[in-house]
């Protein structure tokens, strides 16, 4: 019988015997045996092990594991083999709060037992079934074997020296087209001859990549690669697993193969590599990678994704909804994001280097200002220094040389908040809050986007970044990379009016209106909210006149009854997010400047479902739904995973349904906008218009468009956007505001650096 170990971070109530449905003994250890303590630290730790005397350690929780191990995520590695002996799985007791980790522990330690049993094993290929090719003729024998081969697919990856086309090159190309067996071919050999082999063969199968947008660029950008039909496992992962950050090849490698951490020695190899030769990881690349160190590690890429499809497949024909969405969504908008991500966002250089050049000179200016105060004069002299970016600083700055009184908002150590809003409150008293904001502010702008925009830009001027389709639970696209396009300032219009069109063209921005409340309306089929669509106007005006009763028109509500009008619209989206009384009692105060109080709000929600009964109803049942099954499905067969619904933790699974309700909403909107600019995208291939779209930003279709062509992109544009998907309102099509103008900032550029 094989000596085992198991290790908690403390003393705790779980009965590992029961857990483990007593299949084997261990012996029982804690790292730190104070059950007191709140997060265990390596200084706490007075384990004495002799860790060589054990066949297997099951390590519980994270502390554990990155006590004996060089790893950090217990989640990622959860019944799986870590360093040849350990075995870590996450605390049973996050169980209690969270149900959705019971499947984890479930399948984790179901793994554990029988890697104990001798039942599961980590396996390695070894060189026969993965391998590098370095010679062109070798290449092409290989080419010719996958191409004719029965499988109608094959698994292909890119190992290049950057994350970007423009900024790098590449350096190999991984491929299998048959079960564990796979081959990483050095580019230097691929000829005239292995190029036309490759585009057979991508002509002929299906090609399957993780993470295809990534690749589709480099393979168009550095071979100009066509591929007719591709799959993605990474966005095939999506469909079963919604929750951002669980969608890495080696983390499905490691839960859905028995290949375990196969990046395992390539890590180790990189880290020694720095330490020998002093190379910052922000300065290392793939390019100081020995081709034959690479080989393994890329060639198990291909292997993976290969398995993951056949896999993955499997599980997404078996649901209509699941294979709809992925087919015509996230297939259809990776090869379209591939597109607008290559198009780019246009900068004007001129700008950017002009309003880097006067927001340090305001910075300057206001941090000149801000040590001429007595009280800051003081602290410097106290403290050596001030820096207006430190929270401690400002607080004593703020409440103890100043004496403002703190507003009540505390952080999550529970100090006296110095964040955007409690400044902006202590404003009313003292000048230099107002200053400090204004520092903050400018100097956010200035280094988290123009010090970063001006390198980044491609010789064409245009900066290319990334949109994702699987970074939300939603379904709402994302940003990252070199730049965030759904995090740009919206009350500053420096970085908007630096995405600047060409000259002979403009900006094209298309903008849903109120379209989460439009799909709530078709959901719900409630015809008196669907009939305040079909009576034009603005949307919030008729609701607050409608719900509050108000004389005169509509249009009037605005000017003579603001307060009501800004209550309606909180009202509004507060039920779309499941928001009570109290919540959009805050909200509202906020907004208006005025106390809302919670039986205000509560009355006002009590007149809104009053006008609106079939919204309650659908609001009810779907909630209903949801606390019953523990999932969702959007108009468009989205599915939205809600186990947390089932928590004893009261909060937690209040929480978990109003996610679920957000879900479907937004879900269903951004959807409706990203199908209507894919076909728009097509109608420009087709047609061949010169028109670029080049971001989607939360319901927003941009573009750079030729002067020429804007009728024709908007009219189009609009039809794609509000064509009937199964979820209109007759005679009232979704909203969409179009704005034409030189620049994003529609022209506030101009006027805030008097450029006109």
């Amino acid at each position: 019988m094989p000596k085992i170990a198991l290790i908690e971070s403390k003393p705790s109530r779980n009965d590992y015997v029961k857990l483990f449905n007593n299949e084997f003994n261990f012996d029982k250890y804690e790292l730190c045996s104070d059950p007191t303590v709140k997060k265990v630290l390596k200084r706490d730790c007075d384990i004495e092990i002799d860790i060589d005397s054990y066949d297997w350690l099951i390590l519980i929780g994270s502390e554990s594991l990155k006590f004996f191990t060089n790893q950090n995520s217990v989640t990622e590695y959860s019944g799986r083999v870590v360093d040849e002996k350990f075995l870590p799985v996450i605390n049973p007791a996050m169980i209690t709060f969270k149900p959705e980790a019971k499947k984890v522990w479930d399948e984790s330690s179901s793994n554990i037992t029988k890697y104990i049993k001798g039942e599961l094993r980590q396996q390695k290929l070894g060189k026969d079934k993965c391998y590098g090719i370095r010679e062109s003729k070798e290449l092409h024998r290989y080419l010719i074997k996958a191409r004719d081969h029965e499988n109608d697919f094959v698994a292909l990856d890119s190992e290049t020296s950057g994350l970007y086309p423009r900024d790098g090159y590449m350096l190999g190309i991984s491929l299998s087209y048959e079960p564990e067996h796979g081959v990483y071919i050095d580019c230097e050999c691929i000829d005239e001859t292995a190029e036309v082999l490759l585009q057979q063969i991508f002509d002929k199968k299906r090609v399957v990549f993780h993470n295809a947008k990534f690749d589709l660029q480099w393979f168009q950008y550095h071979f100009n690669f066509k591929f007719p039909n591709f799959e993605d496992t990474m966005l095939m992962h999506y469909m079963f697993d919604e929750n951002p950050g669980t969608h890495g090849l080696k983390t499905l490698a490691l839960k859905h193969t028995e290949y375990g951490d196969y990046e395992a020695e390539l890590a180790t190899w990189i880290t020694d590599f720095r330490k020998r030769t002093g190379i910052l990881k922000d300065s290392f690349d793939y390019s100081m990678i020995p081709f034959d160190v690479m080989v393994h590690y890329a060639a198990m890429d291909a292997i993976v994704t290969f398995l993951l499809f056949q896999k993955f497949e499997a599980a997404i024909v078996k649901n209509e909804k699941l294979t709809w969405v992925y087919k015509n969504i996230l297939i259809e908008g990776c090869r379209f994001l591939s597109q607008v991500e290559n198009n780019g966002v246009p900068f004007d250089s001129f700008r950017l280097e002009k309003a880097q050049k006067i927001m340090q000179e305001d910075i300057d200016t206001a941090v000149e200002k801000l040590q001429s105060y007595p009280e800051v004069k003081a602290f410097i002299k106290a403290k050596g220094g001030f820096n207006p970016n430190s929270t401690v600083q400002l607080r004593s700055l703020l409440f103890d040389y100043i004496g403002l009184t703190p507003t009540g908002k505390k952080t999550g150590t529970g100090a006296e908040s110095t964040d955007a809003e409690s400044l902006q409150k202590l404003a009313d008293k003292h000048e230099i809050p107002a200053l400090i904001l204004e520092v903050r502010q400018k100097v956010k702008i200035k280094t988290t986007y123009l010090d970063k925009i001006i390198p980044n830009l491609d010789m064409d001027g245009r900066l290319r970044t990334n949109f994702n389709l699987h970074g939300t639970t939603s379904g709402r696209l994302s940003s990252s990379g070199k730049l965030n396009m759904q995090q740009l300032p919206r009350d500053n219009p420096t970085v908007k009016g630096c995405i600047k069109a060409k000259e002979g063209n403009v900006i094209v921005a298309m903008d849903l209106t109120t379209a989460e409340v439009y799909c709530a309306a078709v959901l719900a089929d409630d015809k008196n909210l669907m009939k305040v669509f079909k009576d034009g106007g603005n949307f919030h005006s008729t609701i607050a006149k409608q719900v509050f009763r108000l004389p005169g028109e509509a249009e009037d509500v605005a000017k003579h009854f603001s307060i009501e009008r800004q209550q309606a619209k909180a009202v509004t989206f507060g039920i779309m997010y499941g928001a009570g009384p109290a919540k959009i009692s805050e909200q509202v105060t906020k907004d208006s400047g005025k106390y809302f109080s919670p039986a205000e709000a509560k009355g006002v929600i009590d007149d809104y479902f009053e006008a609106f009964p079939k919204l309650k109803a659908w609001l009810s049942n779907t909630q209903k739904f949801i606390q019953a099954n523990g999932f969702i499905y959007s108009h468009f067969g989205r599915k939205r995973r809600l186990p947390n619904v089932f928590s004893s933790d009261k909060g937690i699974a209040s929480h978990e349904v109003r996610s679920g309700v957000n879900a479907l909403v937004q879900s269903v909107a951004s959807d409706v906008n990203l199908l209507g600019a894919i076909d728009m995208q097509k109608y420009i291939i087709q047609t061949g218009m010169k028109a670029k779209i080049f971001a989607l930003v939360h319901d927003s279709i941009l573009a750079e468009v030729p002067e020429d062509e804007v009728e024709l992109y908007s009219k189009k544009l609009l039809e794609f956007v509000q064509r009937d998907r199964g979820l209109s309102i007759p005679g009232a099509p979704i909203g969409c505001d179009f704005d034409i103008g030189g620049d994003y900032s529609m022209g506030k550029f101009e006027k805030f650096y008097d450029l006109a």
